[in-house]
């Protein structure tokens, strides 16, 4: 079976238990002794030898599963997810990241096919402090090992701006990327973002200038700024980090790509107001909210830092005063109603499968693209920042963005209906991401065929989703 036979397939395989520790049973004769023998790792080698891919020389120290996407000198971009230094709920990265012992346990094996060059990269949001987050993970040390071994594995941080301490009241800095570091797109009117769009369309991202957002974003115009390594890249090994999200519904292969933007400003989270008046930042119409949102509108393009403190101060004490009321305080669009985000999402999955370094979207898909996610521990709750831990103990691989999301959303206990994300990602768009409906989607779970009404059950468990999402995503009850 060769991998682009694979399409219709996802691979679900579990731990051997939910951690990230090293596993004394892991026989993997095919890489070499300095590889840590992990949890994760023979999590991987396990996905890989269920996908049959190299199947001849499984068992061998020849195997090289990932060589017939890689073959020839291909330039490899490895995308996890390292959206922030450190979560919110204090429960540590394990729920919030992508665990470097997976992503080590892939570059192995990316390593062993032999490509023109490798890149590990993402764009974290404005506030995480870069350097923490790979000093906390372990994940300099790692790429070190692979260096000394004779292999050049480079780490970027994708994004244009910073945002030092996450506050709002601070400038952002920009950082040594330069514009030549990126390809822009403007989808234009093939954006699935231009059905929801006038000219007064209030397109917002928190903490970020709507102005910028404004420019970006408008009827016939919608721009994105792609970090140029993904497109300069013949295959992208997606590694997300499985977990609940509050605008998106679920975050996992589709949402992960967020991070090949370089800048949010280019990234509608959500509209301001509510249904009444054309937006989906929530449910019901509600003048503090209101007041919230303008005070942040004016804390976010004020010079002075003083004004920023101020504006964002008081729009802190409307949010409260809203909670005090009976409201939940929420003006991120982080609801089951909003129209926004997935849109976004859907849009950069289109230019990471079509894109071309002009700019423009090709005809046909660019690049290969392999999704392993981690799930062994995932993430439930107010993810993606403040995710509450979820000892799942499985890691999933699949060559379909669609598909393998579908199968994440059932394995969490959410209908994968009722989120328009995953639902979306299965429509007939001009640059489809899938050309066939959910039920032919092909589950092997431990290399054993399982039917996807199975999945919820027998492997999967009850995730709390976030509360904007409560009563509207779930098939299973906790």
């Amino acid at each position: 079976m060769t991998i682009a036979h694979g399409i219709l397939n996802v691979f679900v395989v579990r731990t051997p238990s939910p951690g990230y520790g090293e596993f004394d049973g892991l026989d993997a004769p095919e890489l070499p002794p300095q590889a840590s023998r992990t949890s994760a790792a023979a999590a991987v080698r396990r996905l890989l030898a269920d996908a049959r891919w190299d199947g001849a020389r499984f068992g061998s120290p020849d195997w090289d599963p990932l060589g017939d996407l890689i073959a020839g000198g291909k330039k490899v971009v490895i995308k996890p997810n390292w959206v922030l230094h450190e979560n919110r709920t204090g429960q540590g990265l394990d729920a919030l990241v992508t665990h470097a012992s997976l992503i080590e346990a892939v570059l192995h094996y990316v390593v062993k096919a032999l490509p023109a060059s490798i890149i590990v990269g993402d764009a974290p949001i404005q506030g995480c402090d870069f350097d923490a987050l790979l000093a906390k993970t372990g994940l300099e040390r790692i790429v070190e090992r692979f260096r000394a071994a004779g292999t050049e594995v480079s780490l970027r941080d994708f994004r244009c701006t910073t945002l030092p301490g996450g506050q709002i009241h601070r400038q952002p800095c920009e950082t040594a990327r330069g514009l030549d570091q990126y390809v822009l797109f403007d989808l234009g009117a093939q954006s699935l973002l231009e059905p929801v769009t006038t000219a007064d369309t209030p397109f917002r991202v928190t903490m970020y200038d709507p102005q910028a957002l404004k420019q970006t974003h408008g009827p016939g115009r919608h721009q994105y700024l792609v970090a140029r390594e993904v497109i300069e890249a013949d295959v992208v090994i997606n590694l997300p980090k499985l977990k609940t999200h509050k605008k998106a519904g679920l975050t996992g292969a589709l949402k992960n790509m967020v991070g090949m933007n370089g800048h949010k400003s280019y990234l509608p989270h959500h509209r301001q107001g509510s249904p009444e008046t054309h937006g989906d930042c929530y449910p019901r119409s509600s003048r503090l909210k209101r007041c919230a949102e303008h005070l942040l509108d004016r804390a976010n393009v004020a010079r002075h830092s003083a004004a920023r403190f101020v504006l964002s101060r008081t729009a802190s004490v409307m949010m409260r005063l809203n909670r005090l009321g009976g409201g939940d305080g929420d003006v991120e669009g982080a609801w089951h109603g909003n129209d926004t985000v997935w849109r976004m999402c859907l849009d950069l999955q289109q230019i990471l499968h079509y894109g071309m370094l002009d700019g423009t979207l090709a005809a046909t898909p660019q690049r290969q693209v392999l999704n392993i996610t981690d799930a062994i521990v995932a993430g439930e709750g107010e993810g993606p920042l403040a995710p509450d831990p979820v000892p799942l103990g499985i890691v999933s691989l699949g060559m379909n963005v669609a598909a393998v999301d579908w199968v994440h959303a059932l394995l969490m206990g959410f209908d994968p209906e009722a989120i328009p994300m995953v639902r979306e990602s299965f429509a007939a768009h001009e640059y489809p991401l899938a050309d066939f409906s959910p039920d032919s989607i092909r589950v092997y779970v431990d290399g054993e065929p399982c039917g996807l009404r199975e999945l919820p059950g027998r492997f999967g468990r009850a995730f709390h989703p976030s509360g904007g999402w409560k009563g509207h995503c779930e098939l299973l009850r906790s």
